[in-house]
């Protein structure tokens, strides 16, 4: 087949357009960046396989520092949760005169019914409450021997709102105390109020323990992975001495904090959930003395996460500050 001579064809492949040129330029060190940090990632899951038993008591170590103040603050948490059902249930506990019969102290029930800051009342006749006095005390032929009845009427009252505690209901039990018939007014919120202020007495301790156990926490992590540095101190020289920078020596260092940090969250995880229901089985014998059916919760799943996100951090830290200073310091001479 004849072919033209005046007309070439040119074989030689066609170059890249500008834009696929910047595209296989920009996905190539992100490529490389991508598969430095997995082969550091590897390198420090083998490293802690080779070492089990150092790897278990550093996860141990680290999860009982985390365990502890996080199981505190849980704790603490419920019991002041506890202390705001009860307190949102508080009463003033109205004691009327002897003089004052069942007629009057119903009319005076109606009177306290009707005011605006109250929400509901409840007369306790003293007639009743001495027969439930007698079933229930064992006494009760010594008490068929007094000549009148020494239990005063009372009246229960439950107001709107108590928000402020028993300072806010200062005013209404002063309306209330000057009432005619009424002997004395008490409210039913002030050991609340004294279980909250322990309550944040505990808060402020668990928080001071915490920060010294974070710092705890940090200065073993630093030193582990200071350990770490020295025993492969000779491989770090060799890997400067080919070019290896400071960056691509220190990466997994990094990634051993962060997997024992992990290890650790998750253990803490373990152990708080574990401290828990083996502190409910006493806590629901003696909240049944007090015929109240609370119970320890659990831990819950947002704080598990923090805890483990937050063993993660500490062990990242931890690893950071002795890598940054040791790594610099090994030089090839």
């Amino acid at each position: 087949m004849a072919t033209n001579p005046g007309k070439t064809t040119d074989k030689r492949p066609a170059k890249a357009s500008g834009a696929a040129r910047s595209q296989r330029n920009w996905r190539h060190p992100l490529r490389s960046w991508a598969n430095s940090h997995r082969d550091s990632a590897r390198l420090a899951l083998r490293r802690m396989a080779h070492a089990p038993f150092s790897t278990l008591m550093i996860v141990l170590v680290m999860s009982i520092v985390l365990a502890l103040p996080m199981g505190l603050a849980v704790l603490i948490d419920q019991v002041e949760q506890l202390g705001v059902d009860w307190q949102r249930a508080a009463q003033l506990s109205v004691y009327l005169e002897d003089e004052v019969d069942a007629a009057g102290a119903a009319e005076l029930q109606q009177q306290i019914e009707a005011r605006p800051d109250v929400a509901a009342t409840e007369l306790l006749d003293r007639e009743l409450a001495l027969v439930e006095f007698q079933q229930h005390s064992g006494l009760g032929d010594a008490l068929q021997q007094l000549a009148y009845n020494p239990l005063p009427n009372l009246i229960l009252v439950t107001p709107h709102s108590i928000e402020g505690g028993a300072a806010a209901l200062q005013p209404l039990r002063d309306q209330l105390a000057r009432l005619p018939g009424v002997d004395e007014v008490q409210i039913d919120l002030l050991w609340v109020e004294r279980l909250t202020a322990i309550l944040k007495m505990l808060e402020r301790f668990t928080a001071g323990l915490a920060t010294l156990l974070i710092i705890a926490l940090l200065l073993v992590m630093a030193n582990t992975i200071r350990l770490a540095i020295e025993s492969r101190r000779e491989e770090i020289l060799v890997v400067k001495l080919v070019g290896g920078t400071d960056a691509f020596v220190r990466r997994p260092f990094l990634y051993l904090g962060l997997y024992y940090g992990a290890l650790a969250g998750v253990l803490a995880w373990l152990l708080v959930l574990a401290g828990l229901y083996w502190l409910n089985l006493t806590v629901e014998q003696v909240a049944a003395l007090y015929q109240s059916d609370f119970a320890l919760a659990g831990m819950p799943v947002s704080d598990g996460v923090m805890l483990v996100a937050g063993g993660m951090l500490l062990g990242l830290a931890g690893a950071w500050l002795a890598v940054g200073r040791h790594i610099r310091e090994i030089e090839p001479q």
